[in-house]
């Protein structure tokens, strides 16, 4: 073999190494930022169940806390401290109570079992070692909450997770097979287990899918990286461009404004405020074909902007999809959701031609791709 060959191969050698190292690390990373966010969450859990516990009825009281926490820590810390999210954390505190944690936590601390009041609010635990009794991510501890329906459902969910290294998406198939109450009916136990021990394909989480976790990002306080391409992002901003200088009807409210539904994530690429109509304009831009369910997911977004972000007298929202293909551009409007006809008529004659919003999108396509003829490889790049 020549010199040649033997430096390629050492080469080779050292990429792949390299590669392993830093996807373990980012590994090691997310495990490490899951186990302080979990801890952290339990001792806020704990800190709103010790003043719930005041003397106070939880109904009334109870979620009174919830709205006015929300409110200051949304503030000062900005997004993931929702009221829903707190209850996760309270949810979390009484389905893993002190009493399952205390003593293992303190024996690997070396904290004594009762310690004086501080200035810190961590005074039972040190957070380290706390974060080692939930080794799972937060996402799947949500999961467990709020998919199981018994403590001992739950445990067993967790304890396979734990065991079989499940990713979020094998505990989700799992808990949905109803995997626990098969295993209970099984004869043979432990040929099932096993069998459920194998992961699917798809089920494997990357590195930066872990670091990237919706969940993650919230409690650092990060962006998320939105994967949209070069020609993606230049034609939503053209098309913000476009409707504000249609006039003074349309009021800019923000790009890619994120929504939770149940455990999943979704993003909006525009939200305006239509002052006329005086309703919100959700719009959803695609570089591949209109599919039935780009239109289902859009009437989703509606309904739930309907229930989340519509104010008092305001009309409901309405959506519009626009799919620039290389060849065609459409645009269409989503009304099914209208209370009635007549609203639906009057948000066609006031809202822009659908044939003009493809006109204008195609336009700015066109002028994209003169500046830059060899388009970036992307998942869109066929459509």
């Amino acid at each position: 073999m020549s010199g040649s060959n033997l430096a390629e191969d050492d080469y080779g050698a050292t990429l792949s190494d390299v590669i392993a190292l830093l996807e373990e690390a980012r590994r090691a990373a997310a495990r490490s930022i899951n186990a302080l966010m979990t801890a952290t969450y339990w001792l806020v859990g704990r800190r709103i169940v010790e003043l719930e516990q005041g003397g106070h009825e939880r109904a009334a009281y109870g979620q009174g806390v919830l709205q006015r926490l929300s409110s200051d820590l949304t503030e000062r810390f900005g997004r993931g401290f929702g009221a829903d999210n707190l209850e996760l954390m309270r949810l979390f505190y009484l389905s893993y109570p002190p009493s399952e944690i205390s003593e293992s936590v303190i024996r690997k601390s070396g904290a004594p079992a009762v310690e004086p009041k501080s200035e810190s609010p961590i005074r039972d635990f040190a957070l380290q070692q706390l974060g080692e009794r939930f080794p799972l991510s937060w996402t799947h501890y949500v999961r467990l909450m709020r998919r199981t329906r018994s403590p001992e459902e739950r445990m067993f969910y967790e304890a396979e997770a734990l065991r079989g290294g499940w990713s979020v998406r094998q505990l989700e198939r799992q808990i949905g097979s109803q995997f626990y109450t098969r295993t209970l009916m099984s004869r043979n136990k432990r040929a099932m287990l096993e069998k459920g021990a194998a992961a699917r394909p798809g089920e494997t989480v990357s590195p930066d899918e872990a670091i990237k976790d919706p969940y993650v990002l919230e409690f650092l306080d990060l962006k998320d990286e939105y994967s949209e391409s070069d020609l993606e992002e230049a034609l939503i901003h053209r098309l913000e461009d476009f409707l504000l200088e249609l006039g003074g009807d349309f009021t800019f409210v923000g790009r890619q404004r994120r929504l939770r539904i149940g455990d999943s994530w979704f993003r909006v690429d525009l939200l305006f405020f239509h002052r006329r109509l005086r309703c919100l304009v959700i719009i959803d831009l695609k570089l591949t074909e209109l599919h039935h369910a780009d239109v289902g997911q859009m009437h989703m977004y509606c309904n739930y902007a309907k229930e989340h972000w519509t104010l008092p007298g305001e009309n409901p929202p309405v959506g519009l999809i626009l799919c620039a293909r290389t060849n065609a551009a459409i645009a269409r409007y989503a009304l099914d959701g209208l209370p009635n006809k007549v609203l639906a008529a009057e948000y066609h004659t006031v809202l822009p031609d659908e044939q003009l919003l493809a006109e204008e999108l195609a336009k700015t396509r066109r002028e994209w791709e003169a500046q830059h003829p060899v388009l970036p490889e992307s998942k869109h790049s066929g459509s």
